[in-house]
């Protein structure tokens, strides 16, 4: 394994252990390692392939996997997802088994309620961190930008419809902005 898929592997090992509510609540620490101190990725690429894996159909982890991909090709690919998704496999399957036992305790209820607000709070996080990028554009390109976004989050809140309509929508939206 290359050093630079190694320091990949390390990196999500340890993001995984702290990423309460999943990939997505854990974007401003990519961010902040990949672009700010490491350099492996530009702002504008992060941003973009948040938007791509977030695009494609399955689960939001895939990002990692962008990342991994995007630093040391098939090997930095292989690292993240392994580093990501090694520990919290482990963990979950563990949680599992000792919930089934504790289920119905006041203190687990608590506790899960306790958690909510935690995740909802990384994923505004997200939402910021990768919104900042779109930000740096001409007046346009922002003022597109906070309106799709928007116009996105009213229908997926809304709306009966896949989410897969918000995505085309908005991504024909940016060709005729970005185009015209």
């Amino acid at each position: 394994m290359s050093p630079v898929a190694w320091d990949l592997f390390l990196f999500f090992l340890k993001l995984s252990l702290v990423a309460v509510g999943g990939a997505n609540a854990a974007v401003p620490s990519m961010h902040q390692e990949v672009v700010e101190l490491r350099h492996w990725m530009t702002d504008a690429a992060f941003s973009q392939g948040y938007a791509l894996a977030s695009a494609a159909p399955g689960p939001n982890v895939l990002f990692v996997a962008v990342i991994g991909w995007h630093v040391a090709g098939w090997q930095g690919l292989a690292a993240s997802l392994v580093g990501f998704l090694g520990p919290t496999f482990i963990l979950a399957w563990a949680v599992a088994m000792l919930t089934q036992r504790v289920a119905h305790d006041a203190r687990m209820a608590a506790l899960r309620a306790g958690l909510v607000p935690v995740a909802i709070g990384l994923i505004l996080a997200t939402g910021l961190v990768t919104g900042a990028a779109a930000a740096r554009g001409t007046g346009t390109e922002v003022a597109a930008a906070v309106v799709i976004t928007a116009a996105s989050a009213l229908f997926v809140w809304r709306s009966n419809l896949s989410p897969i309509w918000t995505l085309l929508a908005g991504g024909v939206v940016g060709l005729v902005v970005m185009q015209g």
